[in-house]
């Protein structure tokens, strides 16, 4: 299973979120640092859940990264839109 779609099963299970948009941006960072030939390297991941309202944005960016768990580590680098 490709690194998107693990993302995105392991954030609606999470989160049941109302809005989930994950796009692969590592074709605009084709041999820059960070940039590992997989074509999975950068993300922009844009959530929208009801069980963000009680936190804090440092809490809501917390929990996204405890949900995705280890993808933390195979990319490297997520973009956060949270609300």
């Amino acid at each position: 299973m490709n690194v998107a779609l693990q993302m995105e099963s392991r954030l609606r299970a999470a989160f049941a979120p109302d809005r989930l948009e994950i796009e692969n941006e590592s074709h605009r960072h084709a041999g820059h640092g960070g940039d590992d030939g997989s074509g999975e390297s950068h993300f922009k991941i844009t959530i929208r859940a009801a069980a963000f309202a009680p936190m804090s944005r440092v809490a809501r960016h917390r929990a996204v990264h405890q949900a995705l768990g280890d993808l933390n580590t195979r990319v490297h680098a997520i973009a956060l839109d949270i609300g």
